[in-house]
């Protein structure tokens, strides 16, 4: 049993076994007086950040930006790689770096009417196509 399990460790280490994938895509509004500042913050991300953004099992986590009928929005996507999404989303929340980057993040973007409702400030999306 203990060499399956040493197998089995060493063949998730080496990328042989495929680990679950939840996509997440997310959107909020951005105030039009903070675009320039929220792109040049984010063209630096405090390593701090990053490395919490990693330890919470998020890849691939990319934000985009786009005017629409007058108004400025953020998308994000990223994939979370873990086992206890609420967990480690307590984890980043309770971060110092990630708290401090969210004081900078924050008073640019403008939580649309469902996020706003429960507190938040970015909304999910539905995924509606995916192919690998």
């Amino acid at each position: 049993m203990r060499t399956v399990f040493v197998l089995l460790i060493v063949m998730l280490a080496a990328g042989c076994v495929e680990r679950k994938v939840e996509r997440f895509g997310m959107v909020t509004g951005i105030k039009p007086e903070k675009i320039a500042y929220y792109k040049q913050l984010h063209a630096h991300v405090w390593p701090g950040v990053v490395k919490t953004i990693e330890a919470c099992n998020i890849r691939n986590y990319s934000i985009y930006l786009k005017e629409m009928d007058g108004k400025t929005y953020l998308f994000s996507y990223f994939e979370y790689t873990g086992n206890d999404f609420a967990g480690d989303m307590k984890k980043m929340a309770a971060d110092t770096v990630t708290q401090r980057w969210w004081k900078e993040t924050a008073p640019a973007q403008i939580p649309l009417p469902d996020a706003a409702a429960t507190g938040e400030t970015w909304s999910k999306l539905e995924e509606v196509m995916h192919l690998p």
